[in-house]
Parts: C-alpha cells; sequence; structure tokens
C-alpha cells in the first residue's frame, strides 16, 4: 500500500499501477509518467482494461478487485505522537517521504568547542583530544553525498589538548574547508575552495558561505544543511528529514537514541565515543603522523570530572547563574559546564573557557532565547570594526540594498558583527553600512541617489533609474594669461591650485634663465647666496664671519692676536658696528716681579718688555719641605745620612743631584756583642764579627744575563755557616726524632744593575740582594735538600 503524492493528479495505465500476484491486493502508485513504468508484473484479470488511463489525485490509493475493478480509497496517516528529542532540542513537524502524513522528528544538531568537547547528533557529551583529520560526519548510505571532515591540532603549550583548526565539507563535486588560523584569541577565518581564498559572501552550485566576522556560515538551502565554524568551535544542523538514521562518524548516529553513537566504520558499538574516535580518521587524506588505532578497541576509563573548575577567577559559574537563566528551561548548560570545567583545569590559556559560554549562548539563540552574556566577564570581549557594533544575536545573512522579496535568506542566528540600527549593508561584496540606499562610487563610498560628486575630474552622479555611478569629464573654464617680468620667470601651464582637475598659466622660477654672477668676499666675510621672497634669482652678498681679522689673517674668538707689542691683544666675541667682525681687545702686559722660590728677578735689556726670573740656588722638595742649596752646596738630611745631595749647574740650569752610600750588608748576629758602631761617614755600620756561625757574607762579581755583562764587579752578599742539626730518639714519640736546619736568607730585596750587551746597548737586569741571613727549620729528606739547594741557586741568577 503506497500513497499518491500531495495533492498532484497522476495519470497512469493499469499496468503502471499493478504490483500485485493476486487480485485482492493494493496497487501502487511507483511512478509519475508511464515513460517511467516500473517492471512488474500485469495483472492476469486486467488484461482486456491494460491500457485504460486512471485518474489518481492527493493522498490516494488504487485497489484491484475482481472482475476488471480498480476501487480508490483514500490514505489514512496514523496519530500525531509527541516525542522527546534525546538532544533537548524542540521537536519539529514534517512530512513522511509520501508528503502525505505529518511526523513529529528530531532534527540533527552536533556541536563541538574548547579543546575540543564534542555533543552527537543524539546530545551525547564526550571529550576528545585527537590530534589528525577525522570523519566528523558521513552518510552510511550515500543519498545526498555529504561528508564533514574536522581537522585537530594540539593547542596548549603544557598540555596535550587539542582544538579544532578547520572543518573541510565534501558535497558533491564542491570540497570546501573552512579555517580558523589563530586558535587563541580573536579569530582569524578564511575559506578556501581547492585551495584557492574565497571571496565572501559566496553562492555557488547550491552552496552559500557567509561570515558575521565572529562565524562562518555554510548552508545547503536546498537540504536545509547549516554548519558554522569560527573562534567557538562548530555545529553541524541537518534536517532528519534528509539525513536520519543515516549518519556516522564523531557526531554519532542520529536517530535520537544515545545508546549507539558510539559507532566505529565497522558497525559495532563501543561504550567510550573517545575511543570511538581513534577509528575515524580521515583515510582519504595523507596523514602519515597519525597513529593508527589497534584492531580491537581498548576501552579506556574516562578521566574523573572535576566538580568545581580549577582556576578561582574561572567564569564557568556564569554557565549555571542568573545571566542564563532564562535559557535553562530550554537547552540544559549541564554538558557546556562539564567542558567548561575541563578547559580551566587542564589548559593554560584562560580565554578557552570563553568557548563553552559561547556555544552553550549559540545553542540558546537557536531555541530563540538571546544571552547578552560578554559584557559580565573581562576576557571574552568582542572585537568589531569601527563601522559595525556586536549583537549576540543577528541574522546570519544581513540585510542589504540588494536583496530580493524573491530571494530565500538564510534563517540561521548567530552572534557577530553587525550594521548599527537603521543601518544595513549596501550589499553583500562591500560590507559597507548605509543608512539610505543608492550607489556605490568608484571608491566603494556609498552615494544616495541623485547625489552629485567630483571623482578623478569628472562630474559623476547617482542615478537613481539604473542605481549606477555615471560621470563625465569636467569641463573647466579658459585659463587667464600671465604676465612674467621679473628675471628667471617663465610662464607655464600647469595644475590650478584652486581647481586640481584644471589648468592655469603661472610663472614659474627657471633658474636657468637667471644672469650668471659671481662675487669674491675679503678676509674675514664669507659670500651669501639667497632668493628674496617672491624672486627668482639668487643675490650674492658678503657676510662677516664669527672672526676677528689683523693683517689679512682670521684669528678665532678667544684666541691671541699678535697685534703690538708689550701689549697682550685677544680676540673677543664684541662685534665692531662698522665692520660686523669681532674686536681685537688689547692690555698692557703685567710685569711678573715675583719669583719662585730659588729665583730672582732680574732686569734685561731696552727690548724687552719685562725682566725675568734667574735661577741662583736649587730647589730641593723632601717629603713636601723645600730645601735651598747653592751652587757647589752637599747637604744629608739628619734622619739619612747615608743621602748626599750636591747642587750642580748645567749651562743655565742648577740642578740637586742626589748620591747614595751603599753599606755592607751588617747582621748584628754576626757580631761579638758590645762591639756595634757607626762608621766615620756616619751612615753604615760596624762590628767585630763572630767566625763560625751562619752569617752574611760578602761577595762581589760580574752579573751575566742572556749575553750581556756588567761592566763592574756587583756586590752580591750570601749565606754561609754551621745551623744545629741533629737525630735523637724521643721516649714520647717512642722513635727517632729528626730536626734540620739550614744557614739561608731571611731577608732579602731586588735590585737593578745595568748590563753592557755585545751589540753596545745597555740593559736592565733585576737580581736578588741578599740583606740577612739565620738558621732556618727545614725538611730532613734529601729531596729537601736538594729543593733548597735549587732555590738557592735560582736566587743568585
Amino acid at each position: 500500500m503506497y500513497p499518491i503524492g500531495s495533492g498532484i493528479c497522476l495519470t497512469m495505465t493499469c499496468s503502471d499501477v499493478c504490483e500485485i500476484h493476486n487480485s485482492t491486493e493494493m496497487c501502487v502508485i511507483t511512478s509519475t509518467t508511464p515513460s517511467t513504468k516500473p517492471n512488474i508484473p500485469t495483472c492476469p484479470e486486467w488484461d482486456a482494461v491494460q491500457n485504460e488511463t486512471f485518474y489518481l489525485c492527493d493522498c490516494t490509493m488504487a485497489r484491484c478487485i475482481e472482475n476488471n475493478t480498480i476501487e480508490i480509497v483514500p490514505y489514512e496517516c496514523p496519530p500525531l505522537q509527541n516525542i522527546t528529542c534525546a538532544n533537548g532540542k524542540k521537536p519539529v513537524l514534517v512530512y513522511d517521504e509520501y508528503h502525505c502524513c505529518q511526523q513529529y522528528v528530531c532534527d540533527c544538531e552536533c556541536e563541538g568547542w574548547g579543546d575540543p568537547h564534542y555533543i552527537t547528533f543524539d546530545g551525547l557529551y564526550y571529550s576528545y583530544q585527537g590530534n589528525c583529520t577525522y570523519i566528523l560526519m558521513e552518510e552510511i548510505t550515500a543519498k545526498h553525498h555529504l561528508k564533514i571532515y574536522i581537522d585537530n591540532v594540539f593547542c596548549d603549550p603544557t598540555e596535550d589538548v587539542s582544538c579544532p583548526r578547520s572543518i573541510t565539507i565534501a558535497y558533491g563535486f564542491q570540497v570546501v574547508t573552512l579555517i580558523n588560523h589563530n586558535l587563541i584569541g580573536a579569530p582569524q577565518l578564511e575559506v578556501l575552495k581547492s585551495g584557492q581564498k574565497l571571496k565572501l559572501p559566496y553562492a555557488q552550485q547550491g552552496i552559500k558561505i557567509i561570515s558575521s566576522g565572529i562565524n562562518l556560515i555554510y548552508e545547503i538551502p536546498l537540504l536545509n544543511v547549516v554548519v558554522t565554524f569560527g573562534m567557538t568551535g562548530f555545529s553541524v544542523n541537518l534536517p532528519y528529514q534528509y539525513f536520519g538514521s543515516n549518519t556516522q562518524g564523531h557526531c554519532g548516529t542520529c536517530n535520537n537514541n544515545q545508546a549507539d553513537d558510539c559507532r566505529l566504520p565497522t558497525g559495532e558499538l563501543v561504550e567510550n565515543c573517545a575511543v570511538m574516535a581513534d577509528y575515524w580518521p580521515a583515510n582519504d587524506i595523507y596523514q602519515p603522523n597519525c597513529p593508527t588505532p589497534p584492531a580491537v578497541p581498548t576501552q579506556v576509563p574516562e578521566p574523573p570530572l572535576e566538580p568545581t573548575p580549577c582556576k578561582p577567577d574561572s567564569i564557568c559559574d556564569l554557565l549555571k547563574s542568573s545571566v542564563f537563566a532564562e535559557c535553562h528551561p530550554l537547552v540544559s548548560p549541564d554538558n557546556f559546564y562539564r567542558g567548561c570545567v575541563f578547559d580551566s583545569c587542564h589548559v593554560s590559556n584562560p580565554a578557552v573557557e570563553c568557548t563553552s559560554l559561547q556555544t552553550y549562548a549559540a545553542a540558546c539563540a537557536q531555541a530563540g532565547i538571546c544571552i547578552h552574556w560578554r559584557n559580565h566577564t573581562k576576557i571574552c570581549a568582542s572585537d568589531c570594526p569601527s563601522d559595525k557594533v556586536y549583537k549576540p544575536c543577528g541574522p546570519a545573512e544581513q540585510p542589504t540594498c540588494e536583496d530580493s522579496a524573491d530571494e530565500p535568506a538564510v534563517t540561521f542566528v548567530t552572534e557577530g558583527c553587525f550594521c548599527p540600527d537603521g543601518m544595513k549593508l549596501f550589499n553583500k561584496e562591500s560590507g559597507i553600512c548605509v543608512e539610505k540606499c543608492g550607489c556605490l562610487d568608484p571608491e566603494g563610498i556609498p552615494r544616495e541617489f541623485n547625489e552629485q560628486f567630483e571623482y578623478k575630474c569628472q562630474d559623476c552622479i547617482c542615478d537613481e533609474p539604473t542605481k549606477t555611478v555615471i560621470c563625465k569629464p569636467k569641463t573647466c573654464p579658459a585659463p587667464p594669461t600671465a604676465n612674467c617680468t621679473d628675471p628667471g620667470f617663465v610662464v607655464v601651464n600647469q595644475t590650478n591650485p584652486a581647481d586640481p582637475c584644471c589648468y592655469a598659466y603661472i610663472c614659474q622660477c627657471n633658474v636657468n634663465k637667471c644672469p650668471v654672477s659671481s662675487m669674491n668676499c675679503p678676509v674675514g666675510y664669507k659670500p651669501v647666496i639667497s632668493v628674496p621672497e617672491g624672486k627668482c634669482c639668487p643675490q650674492h652678498t658678503c657676510e662677516p664671519k664669527r672672526v676677528c681679522v689683523h693683517k689679512d689673517v682670521e684669528y678665532q674668538p678667544g684666541s691671541s692676536v699678535p697685534a703690538n707689542a708689550c701689549q697682550d691683544c685677544t680676540c673677543s666675541n664684541e662685534v665692531d658696528p662698522k665692520s660686523g667682525l669681532f674686536k681685537i681687545v688689547c692690555v698692557f702686559q703685567q710685569c711678573k716681579e715675583t719669583c719662585e722660590p730659588g729665583y730672582e728677578y732680574v732686569e734685561t735689556n731696552d727690548y724687552d718688555c719685562c725682566g725675568k726670573c734667574v735661577q741662583k740656588q736649587c730647589v730641593l722638595n723632601l717629603n713636601g719641605t723645600k730645601h735651598l742649596l747653592n751652587e757647589g752646596q752637599t747637604w744629608s738630611p739628619p734622619e739619612n745620612m747615608c743621602e748626599h745631595y750636591t747642587c750642580m749647574r748645567s749651562g743655565d740650569t742648577l740642578t740637586a743631584l742626589s748620591s747614595h752610600i751603599i753599606c755592607p750588608v751588617f747582621q748584628q748576629s754576626n757580631c761579638q756583642p758590645d762591639t756595634i758602631q757607626t762608621a766615620a761617614n756616619g751612615c753604615c755600620k760596624i762590628c767585630v764579627e763572630i767566625d763560625k756561625a751562619c752569617k752574611l757574607v760578602s761577595m762581589t762579581t760580574h752579573v751575566s744575563h742572556h749575553g750581556c755583562r756588567s761592566t763592574e764587579p756587583v756586590e752580591m752578599p750570601y749565606c754561609e755557616g754551621s745551623c744545629n742539626t741533629f737525630t735523637k730518639y724521643s721516649e714520647a714519640a717512642a722513635a727517632m726524632e729528626h730536626s734540620c736546619s739550614c744557614c739561608k736568607e731571611m731577608r732579602s730585596s731586588n735590585r737593578t744593575v745595568d748590563l753592557l750587551c755585545l751589540n753596545g746597548d745597555k740593559v736592565k737586569h733585576t737580581y736578588l740582594y741578599v740583606e740577612e741571613c739565620s738558621c732556618g727549620q727545614t725538611e730532613c729528606t734529601t729531596a729537601a735538600g736538594l729543593s733548597a739547594r735549587r732555590k738557592r741557586r735560582s736566587t743568585l741568577l
């Protein structure tokens, strides 16, 4: 039994409607024209009337009866039954496949957001962190040739959580990809077809694509399919009428039964949709880095659900607050709250929480509840261009001046950036908001009908009958002539400054037409070339420099000028009003008759302006005290009789030369008691020495170094004598005790001597001078003795 469709009368022959094996079954209308007659048997009882034409109208049935009789009976529809949609949506009333009877069905809506969280067509919630391209939805049996892919990528630097980067929709022979290039922050949306960027809005070959600034909306009007994708995630809206019980993939089966949503490509069901999602990679897309799931699904326990957000400043609680209270009876916030809490605990960027609120607000908008929620947060602010305003609910396809009442519009509601109230888009392509419809000029500026304006030296008008801009060249008046008499000026034709679209004759300066002139300036002046205002040719003048001039020589300010004898002359900063140069200022020299100690003021010949200070004594400065010595006088400081200073003349200069008595090294320990006294020079000490003790022994020798040798023997004392050394038994240590000491230097200093080299050069050489010797403890080992000898040997070199 089959109905005949929807009020359309059909012309059939008996063989078109006969699909029976006996005369008591219902006849079936399976074609609309005889040319599409099915291959079915013919009723034996109808042979005589096989070619007779029947007219069947509305929802009626043909019934074959005996004796070549056909009964027409009305098709009875079953009573309407209310249903509850597992996805929480409101049931919709549709016709059955024969368009005769109505029934309630649940349309299919799949959503994904965050990192990412899914709600299947039947309302089942799960989270999945895959990092590949997967089949989001495909038909089990290809009827409308629709297939949707989702590309998920890792989007957090600290945890392996993923976000939807793009949606690819294959419909018929068209493949379109919706992409968000910025997963964290303001969206950067783009649409590609065959690798080429599409200019939006786009409407060709049965699909429409528009942008709200926040979301991309993809529509197949013939099938009432709407897919959105943006910074929040995605949504896929399919009518049950065309896709019911015929979908599979990440979005489930769309049959109002959550139990079979976790379906594998093989048809097998698993309990966890996060496990199922691994088995839907896009195998027709090359993905070498995508892991291959195990042949047998492994049930992985779902991570524990956090009851509350992990961040103290989380915005998740807004979902259950009074902000969304009006929507709670229509759309449950529970799944969106679960996703928000998950993001709060597993994603470092707090802005990801906004996706849960935005997705829930979008679901509320589809249910007819518009929520103004963004102004209740600090991190989910909208960002619209200056000529647009943000609206939480607006038409996905905004009204334009070109809208036609006959053209169906997208009824989908979305948030985004819209024209302010009282304005509409000029057209779908321009994106320009206007208060009154008219024309767009060549620069994209909206113009009202009959508005006149100038564009690129054309007089233009927005023509109302044609709704286009009509332009014609601008007419300019005849330019006035110009009289150019000043040197250098010539007549030229150029753009009129008062009207850039017209020309005028003006006098223009041409320096090549100026007379040749040159100028030489005197010393102290510089040539200056200037063009007076309103003139063309340069004028030459001499300007004074900032200098003084004396006998054709320039002097800078502050410098001395040799102008007059016995006068000190200086170039000043004072300007001579007559010449414009700086003045030379002179003062008589002041003779300085006060001399430093050791000098006397002496008058010279008559040609000199002043006398001079002549040295009469040597000046010796010791420890801040000055001593005056006459020529030839020798003096020693009382505290150091070994130092002698003698005043000697060298030309006109008296110089104090110092000499130093070098005493032999004196060791008081080498002296016999009560024998120490000062030598006759008042500098050195002498005594009667002890013969055998460790003592300082004087020695003079030539010093040689790198082929150079001292010209005179150099005093180089050394240590010689005996020291106490013993080995005896120690009762405390119960062993032999050793004690060794040697005669060695205790005090020494570095001295310098001049060496004469074979090439005649003199070089200075520093050697160690031993000043005091004494017995010192040393190790009683052969190595220690050798080391000590080496040390002494290196000291003498």
